[in-house]
């Protein structure tokens, strides 16, 4: 990283830092040639080759989206020994901050929902899938208008993986049950982690807490709890968007209609079919916990404890001759793309870090 006193690329002045974490650190500078205030993501030399991918994903897909709920990128070069991305300067702060200060008003809600499910259908509509919707990669400008940031994990929904097969990416309070199972993802995973988030925004709390594995294996077991004193259509919405089927899931789309239209005329959603996802957990959760834990949880906030194998599970099938699964779980991989430091989080589409910046995970300012 250059000196202070020196331009990057002869011409962003670099200033304050924002937020850092393991992957890049994050300053507001300012842009000499157009004068204004911008973020720039400075990733650390010396990374492994995913996490650098994961830096040129982030790029690759910000610099083909734009939208008024997205953070912008403006320039970037990853062919110096610094490679750095310059994004839209956010002044304000994130969503896992505001919910942190308590419960959001059902209007308040209703409002940021919408904005971001509306981003959400620009996202895919252009083929990509977020995968990792959560309140620490959403900022909020001095008047809570919602930008989405962090596009790092970001693919095409017909496209090649980052990861291996084996490992589920994402965080895993907010995981979408087939993303737990490792099953092929579509755009309804981002659907399902919004409809938690909004939950989040309501009652003031995570839904799924605990470790990583426990944190994900939740959701298979029971469906999150929808306050019943909400108005009918919104509750019927978040049921809808948090359910265990993907195909049962509104798109983005059809959520952020729902969620303009007023409450006295909610609109008219797809009669969702009976769910009997839920009612055979009963008899197959523990097929449920092998397909589930079995898979590496790829998650970004913290390690996770060693998991100790459970008493093999017995399944009994439609036969009448039961047999047994001995279950095995697979180590959990952790990918700290950008892992939370010390320092309160970033905005600027890092994973962690504080500060005012194009994205994520704390406080702070956030890239406009």
């Amino acid at each position: 990283m250059p000196p202070d006193r020196q331009l990057l690329a002869e011409r962003y002045q670099l200033g304050e830092v924002l937020g850092t974490g393991g992957v890049a650190v994050v300053r507001k500078a300012r842009d000499t040639v157009l004068g204004r205030d911008v973020a720039i993501k400075l990733f650390r030399p010396g990374q492994d080759t995913a996490d650098a991918r994961r830096f040129d994903n982030e790029i690759c897909t910000l610099a083909g989206l734009s939208h008024p709920g997205l953070v912008s990128v403006y320039d970037a070069d990853l062919s110096g020994e610094t490679p750095f991305m310059v994004l839209e300067l956010v002044e304000g702060r994130t969503l896992r901050d505001r919910v942190d200060d308590g419960p959001m008003a059902v209007g308040d809600v209703r409002r940021l929902g919408a904005a971001l499910a509306d981003a959400l259908a620009h996202v895919h509509a252009h083929g990509f899938i977020h995968r990792d919707v959560k309140p620490s990669n959403i900022l909020l400008d001095d008047d809570d208008v919602p930008r989405l940031a962090d596009f790092g994990l970001a693919r095409l929904a017909d496209g090649a993986r980052l990861t291996r097969t084996d490992q589920v990416v994402g965080t895993a309070a907010y995981l979408a049950p087939e993303q737990v199972r490792g099953e092929e993802i579509t755009a309804a995973v981002d659907v399902y982690a919004l409809g938690l988030v909004l939950l989040e925004c309501l009652s003031g709390h995570r839904e799924y807490e605990g470790a990583e594995i426990e944190s994900a294996v939740a959701r298979l077991h029971r469906p999150p709890v929808v306050p019943d004193d909400l108005p009918f259509g919104l509750v019927r919405l978040l049921t809808l968007m948090t359910s265990l089927s993907a195909d049962r899931r509104p798109t983005a789309r059809e959520c952020a209609d729902a969620l303009r239209a007023p409450a006295s005329d909610p609109p008219t959603l797809v009669a969702p079919l009976p769910d009997r996802s839920r009612g055979l957990l009963a008899t197959a959760s523990a097929a449920v916990l092998l397909a589930a834990v079995g898979i590496g949880i790829v998650v970004q906030n913290r390690t996770a404890p060693v998991e100790s194998a459970p008493p093999p599970a017995t399944i009994a099938p439609a036969s009448t001759q039961p047999r047994t699964a001995q279950w095995t779980p697979a180590p959990v991989v952790e990918q700290t793309a950008v892992p939370t430091t010390a320092q309160p989080p970033v905005q600027a589409g890092d994973n962690s870090g504080k500060g005012k910046s194009g994205r994520g995970n704390g406080k702070g300012k956030g890239g406009r």
